[in-house]
């Protein structure tokens, strides 16, 4: 096997209960721990990755000092150790083989900029395992979703996003995305499909 599944941020603070929650972000969760139940297998890694900011400082400009402007500053968010950035409890990690955080003091949108606690990055586990193709699912289409997919595209691989097993801010946004994503090459489909 040379393909990977890529799961962006399906975190507490982006589902319905958080300081940025998507609509429907509960049931994004749920959908991929079903598909994970039954196509687990199809995959070589699994990687998560979840935005993980520190707590006593802005996040290199990230968190707003002020009125956030949802571009480029935002509410406080997924403080790493706090519940906010905890996986959404319907969200079942049981088969992820590699954990990545993102942020940790400054601004972070893809995957790729995820570290693990080992030091792994998502460039060396796609070369690590000889990775071709990705599929990336969660959470949000229009942010984080939108930046992993190009910057997989950036890393030579094929791409394909799963649309029934994401969810985004807000609906133009993320039809926009899906849009820039399927014109930048990636494939742009149901995971059913």
């Amino acid at each position: 096997m040379t393909r990977a599944l890529f799961i962006v941020d399906v975190q507490n603070d982006f589902t319905e209960h958080g300081a940025l929650g998507v609509a429907g972000g509960d049931a994004v969760a749920e959908r991929i721990s079903a598909y994970l139940a039954a196509h687990a297998d199809d995959y070589e890694i699994i990687v998560a990755s979840r935005d993980w900011h520190d707590g006593d400082n802005d996040n290199g400009g990230h968190f707003a000092t002020g009125t956030p402007d949802f571009v480029d500053t935002w509410p406080v968010h997924c403080v790493g150790g706090t519940f906010g950035a905890e996986y959404d409890e319907g969200f079942d990690t049981t088969s992820v083989t590699a954990h990545l955080k993102k942020g940790q003091g400054k601004p972070a949108y893809s995957l790729f900029e995820g570290v693990g606690d080992d030091g792994a990055t998502a460039a060396g586990l796609l070369d690590e395992h000889g990775i071709v193709a990705i599929d990336i699912v969660g959470l949000a289409t229009d942010y984080c979703v939108r930046a992993s997919a190009l910057d997989a595209l950036a890393a030579g691989r094929a791409v394909r996003v799963f649309t029934d097993l994401v969810a985004g801010v807000h609906p133009d946004s993320s039809a926009a995305a899906l849009t820039e994503i399927a014109a930048a090459g990636a494939g742009v489909t149901r995971s059913d499909a």
